[in-house]
């Protein structure tokens, strides 16, 4: 199943449930009128919205209308809770190995995660504004997971249960404002700004074998300006499933319906895959020719990044993003 939620004039959007071909939806008030609601109620309402969903594959709704990903927000415009981790340890590895520190032993058995802001999250075409091109501009290619309610104190053994639904993601990062951050000791702020997600969010089974073990085996494809920039193997090298995450982040709280987990950037240690940020290519370079020759995004650039099945189709749909300037 899959679901998005169009623009209009309240903050949460619209929902509306969107064919496996990403080309008509259909809004469905009467089961509910945004995705948070849906989600607040998901056990209820679930089995209504795949009965929705079958019809409209089918081609069995006079009343469908086109979808178009340009006028979808986020799958939640805001969230209650948006947490992101470092699944992909090696990628780690790499950023302090750049800079010649040594990364802990327990990063390899105790997950990264920090909690970023969940009040303004993007739609897949909308642009990411900055600033200055001198903050270093970085796109960062993730998936995510959206949670139902998860009791504090649940073991990844009980996890994948709670995942209702998978989103690509963009975690845009200003390189160059966070070391100052970081060296305070206090974590992310002015360095992480809104955060775009792919213009659907799909249950699990449409993955099909792809979905094992709390992890997406398949590659995240990302562009910049029409070339290729990197197609890592979401599932390999992920050093921590999506159900130890969620073990990780409820052993001193729970989460509420409509959780954001995301994966960490997507990193692989065969590099001929390439990247899913320019960072870490940045850090290939740095460690082979002592200095990078990439250079961050710039005004007017475009990034692109989406997620392809066994027969070529988009399943989330694109991030289709322009880096554009604030005005004045």
């Amino acid at each position: 199943m899959k679901l998005a939620s169009l623009k209009s004039t309240t903050r949460d959007g619209q929902l509306v449930v969107v064919d496996r071909t990403l080309t008509k939806c259909l809004p469905v008030p009467q089961i509910a009128r945004t995705l948070q609601e849906a989600l607040d109620h998901w056990s209820e309402v679930v089995d209504a919205l795949r009965v929705i969903y079958d019809a409209l594959c089918r081609r069995e709704l006079d009343d469908a209308r086109s979808f178009h990903a340009a006028q979808a927000a986020a799958p939640l415009p805001r969230a209650f809770h948006w947490v992101d981790g470092s699944a992909y340890v090696n990628h780690v590895e790499l950023v302090r190995k750049a800079r010649g520190a040594e990364m802990p032993e327990s990063f390899w058995t105790d997950p990264l995660v920090y909690q970023g802001g969940s009040d303004d999250l993007l739609g897949a075409t909308d642009p990411i504004l900055a600033v200055s091109e001198a903050q270093g501009i970085d796109l960062e290619g993730e998936v995510a997971v959206i949670t139902d309610d998860v009791p504090l104190g649940t073991d990844a053994a009980h996890a994948a249960p709670h995942i209702v639904l998978l989103m690509l993601v963009n975690d845009v990062s200003l390189r160059n404002l966070i070391p100052d951050e970081l060296a305070k000791g206090f974590g992310f702020y002015h360095g992480k700004p809104s955060t775009a997600f792919s213009p659907v969010a799909i249950t699990p089974d449409e993955l099909g074998g792809a979905w094992r073990d709390g992890k997406v085996h398949l590659p995240l494809t990302s562009h910049i300006n029409g070339a290729l920039f990197g197609r890592p193997e979401c599932g390999e090298d992920m050093t921590f499933s999506f159900h130890d995450l969620i073990a990780h982040v409820t052993k001193t709280r729970k989460l509420g319906a409509g959780t954001i987990l995301g994966s960490g950037t997507v990193s692989n240690y065969d590099r001929s895959r390439g990247s899913a940020c320019v960072a870490e290519r940045r850090m290939l370079e740095t460690l082979s020719a002592g200095a990078p020759t990439t250079a961050f995004l710039h005004f007017g650039d475009r990034v692109r990044i989406e997620m392809f099945g066994a027969n070529g189709e988009s399943l989330f749909g694109a991030i289709d993003q322009i880096v554009t300037a604030i005005a004045g």
